[in-house]
């Protein structure tokens, strides 16, 4: 596996890690809902962009794109 790759890995599972914090989510569960709502394809898209972000930037983006496709939490 290229460098690139190893680092969208890591820089996910910190964000599911940031993202269940904010919710009291396991990172089970906030893979989970993080996948279920599309989040990790668009962040995998568009991660020249969101690798910028401060974590608790990214896990409200997340809550906010996940909440527009059907997600509860906000």
């Amino acid at each position: 596996m290229d460098r690139l790759n190893l680092h969208k890995i890591d820089f996910l599972v910190a964000l599911i890690d940031e993202f269940g914090k904010r919710f009291g989510l396991s990172n089970r569960e906030s893979y989970r809902y993080i996948n279920q709502y599309g989040g990790v394809q668009m962040f995998l898209n568009h991660y020249d962009i969101v690798h910028t972000l401060l974590f608790r930037d990214m896990a409200d983006g997340m809550a906010a794109f996940c909440h527009r496709h059907g997600g509860k939490l906000v």
